[in-house]
């Protein structure tokens, strides 16, 4: 007989190369190139319209803002010599031309804040939730090597940074833009040498600009990795805050966390040093540029090839356009880190589940006996990782509908992986996993889920109600047939005495009630969702002898019917099997009734004699 086979890693999942000077990134998911780009794209791309509305606003906001230079040169140049001469019509007219221009700029300021920031919020809510929903539909084995704090870590502080860009820095990248179109244009219309002279001054700037984004890439990749290192210390400090105390870690784990928060820390001066060396060198070609045309245009002025006006409205338009210039540092600080954090994004989102839903998923027959078990078949299955380690070498099985099978073998046999085929948290290597006839790969998600559940040692309790961990297989049952599931477990009593009864909050992972009365509202919801083929993996392994008896009459009453495969630790647990597998490197040295197989002088046997010994 041969073995299950853990499905491999997919593809996108193979081990990354890491950056040498990153070796904090231990999980790191590089994504494909133009991912990112693609990604930004697909969330703007249901805005198009309001995207397009908050550019038309930003277009005539600058448009506002830039006509008042212009008003000034004429006032100087035109208006204020026609005042002299008694005509106060065109001063009259500069004065309510700059006052109108400064309201509608700033009413257009409005409006655009209001509408880029009502896009900015949908397209966070839509990438937070793709990323809930990516994370929850990823494979087991994808969450068995990613850890949880990374998780958190893509969803809370890379999202921030592309919060920051688009609230303050996209704003400020298509301000600089407009500023330099419209500046440029209307010192050239103004005056061609001025123009050019200004326009020229950009060279410089526009290669300090590329040494930066290219210097600030690389420190704010590292910047992303070290924040997520130091979350996911944090999360699993916390939720191992009990062997932590009792083996006194704290100094450790202290001293862990140190090294973490220090790389962190070198990171953001690293971000800042180079955000500073782009600060000055930007307002050293700007104050050189500005001193050189102010000097260059006051000689013209001297000699009347330049009129004043058009000298005091260049000097105005080159203050407005090497002003945005330290906000343009801070858009591509903004930038840089968003582009990393987008970048880490993408690659989660790249991920594919290495247990995917089926193209074409069929139905299971319909049942034409009354028992709710199904036949579970292992046909030439076989499973190993991508490493290359073999779990399961090649066998096949058969599981008659309704017959309870105990899995027992020391740990590493190979039970759990085999539970975990058969509840395609893994799909085979070679082989098919079939049951009443269907291989399980050709089944929807939801169908299989329903005719599958899995009960683990665990007994993972949600935050909510006791009524409403027990409803999560079925979410549609009425507060009777919870009752019901409840009353026929055994655990009724024990949550009427809680102090709301069914309506009583358990806490974060049930932590407000006990290990035993935790399986117990998991064997209750198992029972509730009625399932065909129920797998219990070491159910019992971590109660007491009074909570594994009071767990194993629930058992009684939840495998009556079905089909039921029980990964046993203790052997008190095989007493209820109508037959017992025994595995070992993970092949099946034995199978058969556990009568006969105590009868024997098997491993099984051996097994048995040795626990009734340590009962005595």
């Amino acid at each position: 007989m041969t073995a299950p086979t853990t499905t491999a890693p997919p593809a996108d999942d193979r081990e990354p190369v890491r950056p040498k000077d990153d070796p904090f990134d231990r999980d790191a998911l590089p994504a494909a190139p133009g991912a990112t780009g693609a990604l930004l794209r697909s969330l703007l791309a249901p805005m198009r319209a309001r995207v397009a509305v908050v550019a038309v606003l930003l277009l005539l906001q600058q448009a506002a803002v830039q006509a008042g230079p212009l008003l000034v040169a004429y006032a100087i140049d035109s208006a204020v010599p026609a005042f002299q001469d008694g005509r106060h019509g065109p001063l009259i007219a500069v004065a309510v031309g700059y006052a109108l221009c400064a309201s509608v700029s700033g009413i257009l300021q409005y409006a655009f804040i209001r509408a880029s920031a009502r896009v900015n919020q949908d397209v966070l809510l839509d990438l937070r939730g793709r990323i809930f929903r990516h994370a929850q539909a990823l494979s087991v084995d994808f969450h068995e090597r990613y850890t949880s704090g990374r998780l958190i870590s893509r969803s809370t502080t890379d999202v921030e940074s592309l919060r920051e860009l688009l609230d303050e820095g996209l704003q400020e990248l298509i301000t600089v833009i407009l500023s330099f179109v419209y500046i440029s244009a209307m010192l050239l219309w103004l005056d061609m040498g001025l123009g050019a002279v200004a326009v020229a001054s950009f060279v410089p700037l526009y290669l300090l600009v590329r040494l930066y984004r290219r210097r600030a890439a690389r420190i704010y990749s590292v910047r992303s990795t070290a924040i997520a290192a130091v979350i996911v210390k944090f999360v699993e400090t916390m939720n191992g805050i009990r062997p932590v105390r009792a083996f006194r870690r704290e100094r450790v784990n202290d001293d862990d966390f140190r090294v973490l928060n220090r790389h962190h820390e070198r990171a953001n001066g690293d971000a800042i040093l180079e955000m500073a060396r782009y600060v000055v060198g930007s307002r050293l070609v700007a104050n050189t540029a500005v001193a050189g045309i102010v000097l260059w245009g006051a000689y013209r002025v001297a000699d009347g090839s330049l009129a004043l006006g058009v000298l005091a409205a260049a000097v105005l338009y080159l203050r407005r356009l090497y002003d945005p210039i330290d906000r343009l540092g801070m858009f591509l600080n903004s930038y840089q880190s968003a582009a990393a954090s987008l970048e880490k994004i993408a690659g989660l989102l790249a991920q594919v589940p290495s247990v995917p839903e089926p193209a074409k998923p069929r139905s299971l027959p319909v049942q034409e006996s009354e028992h709710p078990g199904r036949e579970v078949v292992f046909e030439d299955v076989r499973f190993a990782y991508r490493t290359g380690g073999e779990v399961l070498p090649r066998f096949s099985l058969t599981l008659p509908a309704g017959q309870t099978v105990a899995v027992v073998g020391s740990t590493g046999a190979g039970k759990s992986t085999l539970a975990k085929l058969l509840a395609r948290f893994y799909d085979p290597s070679d082989g098919r996993v079939l049951l009443d006839g269907v291989d399980l790969r050709e089944l929807a998600v939801p169908e299989l889920r329903r005719g599958v559940v899995m009960v683990t040692q665990e007994s993972f309790l949600f935050s909510g109600t006791v009524a409403e961990n027990i409803a999560i297989g079925r979410p549609d049952a009425t507060r009777e047939e919870i009752e019901q599931a409840a009353k026929a477990i055994g655990a009724h009593d024990f949550i009427t005495a809680l102090p709301d009864g069914y309506d009583t909050d358990v806490r974060k992972r049930g932590g407000r009630i006990s290990a035993g009365q935790r399986q117990l509202v998991a064997f209750a919801r198992a029972l509730l969702a009625d399932p065909a083929v129920l797998i219990l993996d070491e159910a019992t392994s971590s109660l007491d002898i009074p909570g594994e008896r009071a767990v194993q009459r629930a058992m009684s009453t939840v495998l009556r019917g079905r089909t039921a495969v029980v990964i046993a630790h203790r052997l008190s647990t095989v007493e209820i099997a109508d037959r017992v597998l025994v595995m070992a490197d993970g092949r099946i040295v034995e199978d058969g009734s556990p009568d006969r197989l105590i009868a024997g002088s098997g491993e099984f046997a051996e097994l048995h004699k040795a626990w009734r010994e340590s009962l005595a």
